[in-house]
């Protein structure tokens, strides 16, 4: 029988694929992508981080296992102090400082995909929190994998460090949230499962979203130019 995690990962192939495909994705491999796009989506992806962040913090304090406890702890470490290096990756190949990309807005993508995560945090236990949280570094891992296969980049390439910083991580994080949920989805009835099922595909829809966000420099509608600057 299937764990349930490759279950999740089955649903969610067809949106995987659409990643893997995806022009932004496509123009990391390529080295294509403009200093627009790059730009926007450090912006947006500095403030998704500091929400992970917060959520990992929520978890924390639904755990009544210490190791559990540490490690949701290590990966608030991890996004603080070191997947800066794919953000710094994409400002120096942009030529902007890191530090003038962040307190930005929210795009409309983006805000969707934190508030999803916050309400699952919120309202649900620790399996709903970690079944949204899980297409994140899952598909990031992929990604840098099959990039590397496919570009096997040189050093020379504008997104070598990126593609190495996720695709070297095949033992990661990913591995050791699969297998709390995994451990924590036997014996579920089967309402309960489709619900971590349904935390998952939205996540992973909104991790698609999140590349066309980047890639078409989404904003909302209606600028507000004026009202962005204030507080700064």
């Amino acid at each position: 029988m299937a764990r349930f995690t490759e279950e999740l990962r089955h649903a969610a192939d067809p949106i995987y694929q659409a990643i893997f495909k995806h022009p932004f994705v496509r123009g990391i491999a390529e080295g294509t992508l403009s200093k627009e796009q790059l730009i926007h989506y450090v912006k947006q992806d500095f403030e998704y981080l500091n929400a992970y962040i917060r959520i990992y913090g929520i978890a924390i304090s639904r755990c009544d296992c210490r190791q559990t406890t540490a490690l949701f702890n290590e990966q608030i470490s991890f996004i603080l102090n070191s997947e800066t290096h794919p953000h710094q990756n994409f400002c120096d190949v942009a030529g902007v400082a890191y530090e003038e990309l962040q307190g930005y807005p929210l795009a409309p993508s983006a805000n969707h995909y934190i508030r999803h995560m916050l309400n699952v945090a919120h309202e649900g236990g620790l399996e709903d929190i970690v079944a949204a949280l899980l297409p994140c570094p899952w598909t990031y891992t992929e990604i840098g994998q099959r990039l590397l296969e496919e570009v096997q980049p040189e050093k020379s390439h504008p997104f070598y460090e990126w593609m190495h910083f996720y695709g070297d991580r095949e033992s990661g994080v990913t591995v050791q949230l699969r297998r709390l949920l995994d451990e924590w989805a036997e014996g579920l009835p089967p309402a309960r499962k489709k619900r971590l099922m349904e935390h998952f595909l939205t996540s992973c829809q909104l991790e698609y979203m999140f590349w066309e966000m980047a890639f078409t420099l989404e904003d909302w509608p209606v600028s507000l130019a004026a009202a962005e600057g204030v507080g700064r």
